[in-house]
């Protein structure tokens, strides 16, 4: 369960942020999504934040560091989505 939520993450990252030349078994779950690893900027940051609300009808604080750690990783983000979606 958790691979596939992983993966669905890893599309919606791909598809929100335009990323036509990657896949998503290109991106380790692990991988940092900001500054080192992926790269991802601050703009990015909110255009997946709204990816994720649309997909899974969740909500986060946009300064929280509690969403920071969130988006740490795609692995992060799924056990977030995971929890989220299980309330």
């Amino acid at each position: 369960m958790q691979d596939q939520l992983e993966h669905e993450i890893k599309s919606l990252l791909i598809e929100a942020l335009n990323l036509e030349d990657m896949t998503p078994e290109a991106i380790d779950p692990e991988q940092a999504l900001f500054v080192k690893g992926l790269g991802l900027d601050s703009i990015d940051a909110l255009e997946l934040g709204l990816a994720l609300q649309k997909r899974y009808g969740i909500s986060m604080s946009a300064d929280s560091e509690e969403t920071r750690r969130h988006f740490g990783s795609i692995r992060a983000l799924a056990q977030f989505v995971g929890t989220a979606r299980s309330r």
